[in-house]
């Protein structure tokens, strides 16, 4: 039976309550607060949640829909005389590979996880290369000519928009975007390669200390 104590202390009444361990009411707040302790997160994965993935996500899968809509834009724009990033279709695989790995930066904020965060690694070592390539695309097409102005034969005389530098200078302008883009993304893959690489190390430390 339970025991209730009364004590008054400084017009303050306390009220004291002892629950015999068999009473019902004991095995409900147990339950109780078994349910208010917050889940406890590996220490690795807080070291990897210090980059603020949700954050870095977020930037992927920005950039991700950029170079999807572009592409598709750019495809139907060049039909015929493709550019050499559209040739490549660097701004369609690059574009998967930046929503894929965005995906799971945002998810690995919510899951206590090490393969996720090994796996984003692996993911943002895919996308800090691919940043690399798309770079040296679009800086090797911002030194070329338009797509169909090329003097593919002596002879060959370029339509007459090929003389105006509007069109160059549109060229230009989206080679330079996406190359500054493609810099923001390996900047961001990084961040989210280093932070990867130190909680897998960490646990693999923590692993032979034990």
């Amino acid at each position: 039976m339970a025991a209730t104590t009364v004590t008054e202390s400084g017009g303050v009444r306390i009220i004291t309550e002892v629950i015999p361990a068999t009473d019902p009411r004991a095995a409900q707040l147990v339950s109780g607060s078994r349910e208010a302790e917050p889940a406890r997160t590996s220490l690795p994965v807080q070291g990897f949640r210090r980059a603020h993935p949700k954050v870095l996500g977020t930037i992927h899968i920005f950039t991700g829909i950029i170079h999807i809509l572009f592409g598709i834009i750019l495809t139907a724009s060049e039909h015929g005389n493709p550019s050499l990033p559209m040739a490549s279709g660097i701004l369609f695989w690059l574009g998967v590979l930046l929503l894929v790995s965005g995906s799971l930066l945002v998810e690995s904020e919510k899951r206590d996880n090490l393969v996720l965060v090994r796996t984003c690694c692996v993911l943002n070592a895919g996308v800090a290369l691919g940043a690399l390539v798309a770079t040296a695309v679009h800086g090797v097409a911002i030194t070329r000519l338009p797509p169909g102005c090329e003097r593919r034969l002596p002879l060959h005389i370029p339509p007459e928009w090929c003389l105006s530098p509007h069109s160059k200078i549109l060229s230009n302008g989206l080679d330079s975007t996406f190359v500054l883009l493609s810099l923001l993304e390996f900047c961001v893959a990084v961040a989210a390669l280093a932070f990867g690489y130190e909680a897998a190390r960490q646990h693999s430390y923590t692993h032979m200390a034990l």
